[in-house]
């Protein structure tokens, strides 16, 4: 082959072959066109926590994108598919990782912070709460029962005044049952000195009608409390407004006369 047919078949490879010297174009880097004072780091330090948004502050948490979508798109994604921020507090890590740019360490981390959160708007400071009705029960127990999937079961002990004592997770089950034996729920009980103990448990189709089964250990737990001297001050089932046919999202069996 001479150097004239080389020359050709070059002449047509340059416009065949593309130029893998090119960079990639990928969608504009949010992060990288906000002016330095004005990204969430900096933003932070110079005007704290409060100053920052919901995007910004999960971008805080994230630290990184990925290649093709920097922090701050990643975190508004996250977000507007969870539909709030305190949506993101029901998400498993396995929802975090569908995400590209978030792998298994750093889903992990997120649903630590997430469970952090539910846990410090339980915990509360200042004297032990009055708990004597199913309301005031409900919105105690609201957020550990919020994003749960699976039936959980809690006794509360309270003194003789109703103020706690100790909240404890007795049983853990499915999606559709998680019903303590009376030993389980007095020996917490005992244990904490209780004068008397509200047992409660969710369930997570959001309607808190009680079943036969529910009723069945609620007769059980009466039986037992009048054995040992512990009032059985209430069974409440905890739901959810929406799928509540009451619209008060929990079920007290003290007020259906079981207890």
């Amino acid at each position: 082959m001479g150097s004239g047919s080389l020359c050709w078949i070059r002449g047509q490879g340059q416009n065949q072959i593309p130029n893998m010297t090119e960079p990639a174009r990928y969608p504009e880097n949010r992060l990288r066109e906000t002016a330095v004072s004005e990204r969430p780091q900096e933003r932070l330090e110079q005007l704290g926590p409060g100053a920052l948004s919901d995007t910004e502050l999960l971008a805080m948490l994230l630290r990184s994108g990925t290649r093709g979508m920097d922090v701050l798109s990643l975190a508004n994604r996250l977000i507007a598919e969870a539909g709030s921020l305190s949506g993101l507090t029901l998400w498993l890590d396995d929802d975090f990782r569908r995400h590209r740019g978030i792998g298994r360490i750093k889903a992990l981390q997120l649903v630590t912070v997430m469970e952090i959160a539910k846990r410090i708007l339980h915990q509360q400071a200042g004297p032990a709460p009055h708990l004597d009705s199913a309301d005031l029960i409900a919105q105690f127990l609201a957020p550990q029962v919020l994003g749960l999937r699976v039936e959980k079961f809690w006794v509360i002990s309270l003194n003789r005044k109703n103020r706690l004592l100790k909240c404890r997770e007795v049983t853990s089950g499915t999606a559709t049952a998680a019903l303590a034996h009376p030993r389980e729920v007095f020996r917490a009980a005992i244990c904490d000195g209780a004068a008397a103990i509200i047992s409660a448990h969710n369930h997570p189709s959001g309607d808190p009608d009680p079943s036969a089964a529910d009723v069945q250990t609620t007769r059980q737990l009466r039986e037992a409390a009048r054995t040992l001297d512990i009032h059985l001050l209430d069974h409440v089932i905890i739901g959810r407004t929406a799928a509540d046919p009451l619209q008060r999202g929990y079920y007290s069996l003290r007020e259906a006369g079981l207890v």
